[in-house]
């Protein structure tokens, strides 16, 4: 049972306000695997590199095989990692193009 000093937090799966204790855990029970492409787990600020040349659309910039990108961040998919790179802000790469370092 919530205490009553408890916040509340609007849960948009169940369409409930629930006690933040409860989402907290919630949260903390959903245990996302994100891999790399070949199997090895991530987590968060890991560095990978790119196994591939890729075209970031929008930037008109091609990021080159082997590109290191430090300190990633998981996302609520387990198939895409939030990266930052200097020329281009806010990235979001797929797991299946990066290998952990």
């Amino acid at each position: 049972m919530a205490a009553d000093n408890d916040d509340y937090i609007y849960d948009e799966v169940t369409g409930e306000w629930r006690p933040a204790s409860e989402m907290a855990a919630a949260a903390g029970a959903t245990n996302l695997e994100v891999r790399d492409a070949s199997g090895t787990l991530l987590q968060d600020g890991d560095s990978v590199t790119l196994i591939k040349d890729l075209k970031v659309k929008g930037a008109g910039q091609t990021l080159k095989q082997g590109t290191v990108i430090r300190s990633i961040r998981l996302t609520d998919n387990p198939e895409e990692i939030d990266c930052r790179h200097d020329a281009i802000k806010g990235l979001v790469l797929r797991t299946e193009f990066v290998r952990k370092r």
